[in-house]
């Protein structure tokens, strides 16, 4: 089978009303099923910078405690490829629709136990045990929706058209990320003593509403055409994993060095530079979440500009002018905060997170799923992301801090995003055609 038989299935769907009416139904629920997951994952970190290590690592120095806390933050990105071989041999071998509604249960459940959980105060080592083991289980659900999510919106596209549709997923990360900085910059308004004894919690006990509207909407729907068409010629892999390693090493190895610029600064942006921020300069934390909702929400409305822009110009020029624009920007990055201006900071953040990520961001989905073939496409595009996640994007908060701690500066840390860039525009510049065009 051949993707342009896919196409072709597609296109003809859009011919007719009810395609186009089952096009936004399958945009709309790739969407918030993503933004959903998303939003629960970003609890943590935000969390984790500003009550985890005083509630759950309270016995340690405050740096330490700080280090232990994004080392819970980070440990699940290391079981996120398990995670990600697990899921991806179900969307692969039994379809797209059911792996994302089995990802999406496993986010919720954890998340709303992480809300209830006792303080170390309370149960003592049991409270960080328990903390991380639900964290893992997370990260396991999170590895297997992000290319779940994204195949669901790229393999409904007409051809003309899978950058604005694989975009369109992609935008559940800053939507996520705003739900979960704006539900916890309104907790922070209480006194800090409530903060720290329940305000903190509603929002984890809140998600699982948003997690029963995902799921409605997720069962919904049907599988992709693509999808539907390779299982119809029976051309489907047995085993994806060995299929993916055997005949697309290639293509995993780009697909993780491309998500290295994408995830890594990423999260020194968004979540090292809240405790950076609020300690080491002073600033208060109401500024800094504000700051990120604003970026946040400038990149939703970039993202899918950048895709369409990325159907005219090609996914890879796309990328590689993003991936540019961050090793440039990362040292005039901390130039701005270390102005410690409500304005330098919002302008630090949006330029970095609204402006520049977004390229990066809208393209590297569609940019994964074109150098897979179908019958291996879950596979290929979450073992690359997800490798490249564990390696780059839950570390970073962590390397970020101990090399502040190590150098007495920032230089280091921007001098660790140009690297995160350069790495990610050498892998991407060797990309060749689409692997079924």
């Amino acid at each position: 089978m051949t993707t342009d038989t896919a196409y072709a299935t597609t296109d003809a769907l859009a011919a007719a009303p009810e395609g186009n009416l089952l096009r936004r139904r399958v945009l709309i629920a790739s969407l918030t099923g993503s933004a959903i997951e998303w939003f629960d994952y970003f609890l943590y970190g935000t969390v984790a910078a500003l009550v985890f290590n005083r509630l759950f690592f309270p016995n340690f120095d405050p740096l330490v405690g700080l280090m232990l806390s994004y080392l819970s933050f980070s440990l699940p990105f290391f079981v996120r490829p398990f995670g990600g071989f697990v899921f991806s041999h179900i969307g692969d071998r039994i379809g797209r629709k059911q792996t994302l509604i089995l990802t999406l249960t496993l986010m919720g459940v954890s998340t709303f136990l992480i809300g209830t959980l006792p303080s170390y105060d309370s149960i003592g080592v049991w409270a960080p045990i328990l903390l991380v083991i639900l964290r893992v289980i997370q990260g396991i659900g999170i590895a297997g929706e992000w290319g779940g999510a994204l195949l669901l919106a790229y393999e409904y596209a007409p051809a003309d058209k899978k950058g604005l549709y694989g975009s369109i997923p992609q935008m559940g990360i800053p939507l996520g990320m705003v739900f979960s900085t704006l539900a916890l910059s309104m907790m922070t308004l209480l006194p800090d003593a409530d903060f720290l004894a329940w305000g903190w919690r509603v929002p984890f006990l809140l998600s699982a509403v948003l997690v029963l509207l995902g799921l409605w909407m997720r069962i919904g729907i049907d599988e992709t055409p693509a999808f539907r068409e390779m299982k119809k010629t029976g051309n489907v892999a047995r085993i994806p994993l060995v299929d993916t390693l055997k005949y697309h090493w290639r293509a995993v190895l780009i697909a993780t060095g491309a998500k290295v610029v994408e995830t890594a600064p990423f999260y020194v942006f968004t979540t090292f530079v809240v405790s950076y921020a609020t300690g080491n300069l002073k600033i208060d934390r109401f500024t800094v979440l504000n700051s990120i909702t604003l970026a946040a929400l400038v990149t939703t409305v970039a993202i899918p500009f950048m895709g369409m822009l990325s159907d005219r110009f090609g996914r890879k020029t796309v990328f590689l002018t993003g991936t540019a624009l961050m090793a440039l920007f990362a040292f005039p990055y901390f130039m701005l905060l270390d102005l410690k201006t409500t304005w330098s900071i919002l302008l630090a953040t949006v330029v970095a997170v609204g402006l520049i990520w977004a390229p990066i961001n809208a393209t590297l989905g569609s940019l994964m799923a074109e150098i897979f073939s179908t019958q291996v496409r879950y596979t290929g595009i979450t073992l690359g992301s997800q490798i490249g996640a564990a390696v780059a994007g839950g570390t970073a908060p962590l390397v970020a801090t101990w090399l502040l701690g190590q150098y007495n500066g920032w230089a280091a840390i921007a001098t660790y995003i140009v690297a995160c860039a350069v790495v990610s525009f050498i892998a991407v510049a060797c990309v060749r055609s689409p692997a079924d065009k």
